[in-house]
């Protein structure tokens, strides 16, 4: 396990290293409407913008597309005896979630993502922890 790793608690590890689930509608952000970024937990690179952020009614985060620039990587998943598609971090090489072909927006589609495998910054924090480039996405009307 690396530095980056043995940081996560049990549930982040199980669902970033183990393409585990974390429950619905009892996890950190499904509900959460501040403005701001949510990052990757193990290596905090930018993965979505709360202004892309919608309530799927799912009970977790979903969002209409990833961030601008964001490193995620879709991979086909048949486990549970699924089609689905795997949403992954490139960077960190973590689970996050799925995508699924019915969400709104111009793509209809619906990044359902794990809060365990996110950390939330606050508009407010964002320049102080490095992420001032992507506040003019944050600021975009939705």
């Amino acid at each position: 396990m690396d530095e980056k790793t043995k940081k996560l608690t049990p549930l982040q590890y199980e669902v970033t290293k183990n393409c585990g689930t974390e429950p619905p509608f009892r996890n950190e952000y499904w509900e959460n409407h501040r403005a701001g970024i949510y990052v990757d937990i193990v290596d905090g690179r930018p993965l979505f913008v709360s202004s892309d952020k919608f309530d799927s009614g799912s009970g977790w985060p979903s969002f209409t597309r990833p961030a601008a620039g964001a490193a995620i990587e879709e991979k086909p998943d048949g486990a549970l005896g699924m089609s689905r598609t795997e949403v992954r971090s490139r960077s960190s090489d973590s689970h996050l979630g799925h995508v699924f072909p019915d969400g709104p927006g111009p793509k209809g589609l619906r990044y359902c993502i794990n809060s365990a495998a996110l950390r939330f910054v606050p508009l407010e924090e964002m320049e102080k922890e490095g992420y001032a480039e992507y506040i003019p996405q944050v600021k975009r009307e939705k």
